[in-house]
């Protein structure tokens, strides 16, 4: 009698602690802001209940995202991995534990057999991932256990009304993956701390009026000589260069980049010239870039007599840190005012 009683009872305790411990786990997660529901670029939610374990991104952009939210342990694989020397130094040694799944787009097979739990997508195109590779269907996702969300403010650009003019879509991208990953802290943190420095310059520009300041060309170097690549409206450099109190030459232009003539560049005459240039894996090979592509700028006949190249008011700023919105783009905002305006931007 002694042992049924005993063995009744501890049945039932076992029960009774299985249901505690789902109600603790519940509990647990609203605490953490659980569930949480986020849009796609056309409306369609997802809802987490718990935060992802296994995070696969797309691209370099979405991974150092995670890894200044402080979830770099959960990340299961990237595509497009970051280029040596691209990380910060407080990150880059994570960063480089981090499978590769892929060069560029990561093929659907090893995507939907990676064992993630959440992909997060930051191509401009929801439908075929800019373009590249056969992209898993929302069925094969749901089948695979798959949560798919997109970086908002790289992948919704085409359907943004307007210019972009400031950063809150790459905050608001960031304060969104701190509430799927449950380090909304963290995020707001992050949010904050770039804020201050937007709101520091803008307060610092706001008596120069818009047609007083100078105007300024985003020189993708990398992009070839034959024919310029402009930064057009939609891009996130549209909003980091109009931030830092100068005009984008080719900010009128719908889109993110769109190819224009040498003519164009010349009719424009700009005020300043960023050398966008991708990093290059040290500080000597990116020097070596930039000098090259002053150089080109100084001896190619439609440009040497610029305004900008004549008087040497070059930039040498980093392609990424300027046309992928993340953490770092408050302080190229700072970086650009700071050389264009140093009697207001200290």
């Amino acid at each position: 009698m002694l042992a049924l009683s005993a063995t009744a009872c501890g049945g039932g305790g076992a029960a009774e602690s299985d249901g505690a411990a789902a109600d603790g786990a519940k509990a647990s997660a609203s605490a953490a802001g659980f569930p949480v529901s986020v849009a796609d670029c056309e409306g369609a939610k997802t809802t987490f209940d718990s935060a992802p374990r296994r995070i696969v991104t797309s691209n370099a952009s979405a991974l150092e995202t995670l890894l200044w939210l402080g979830a770099g342990d959960r990340i299961a694989g990237t595509g497009f991995p970051p280029g040596k020397g691209t990380m910060p130094a407080e990150l880059a040694e994570r960063a480089a534990k981090v499978p590769v799944l892929g060069k560029t787009v990561i093929p659907k097979e090893k995507l939907l057999g990676s064992g993630a739990d959440l992909y997060i997508d930051s191509f401009s195109s929801m439908k075929n991932m800019s373009g590249a590779g056969d992209a898993p269907t929302p069925r094969e996702f749901a089948a695979a256990g798959i949560k798919h969300v997109f970086l908002r403010s790289s992948a919704c650009a085409a359907q943004q009304k307007g210019p972009r003019t400031d950063l809150s879509g790459v905050l608001a991208d960031i304060e969104e993956l701190g509430r799927i990953t449950g380090t909304s802290r963290r995020a707001a943190q992050l949010v904050d701390g770039a804020r201050k420095k937007t709101d520091a310059v803008r307060d610092a520009l706001k008596d120069v009026p818009a047609d007083k300041r100078p105007s300024y060309f985003y020189f993708d170097f990398d992009a070839g000589t034959k024919q310029p690549l402009a930064v057009c409206d939609k891009q996130v450099a549209n909003a980091v260069i109009t931030l830092a109190g100068a005009r984008n030459v080719f900010g009128g232009c719908d889109g993110d980049f769109k190819p224009v003539g040498w003519e164009d560049v010349v009719a424009k005459n700009p005020d300043w010239i960023q050398l966008g240039v991708h990093n290059r894996g040290s500080e000597a090979a990116n020097a070596k870039a930039f000098d090259q592509a002053a150089g080109f700028l100084r001896t190619f006949p439609a440009t040497k007599g610029l305004t900008a190249v004549k008087e040497n008011r070059f930039l040498r700023i980093g392609a990424e840190r300027t046309t992928i919105g993340g953490v770092r783009s408050a302080d190229t905002v700072r970086e650009i005012a700071h050389t264009i305006h140093p009697d207001r931007v200290k």
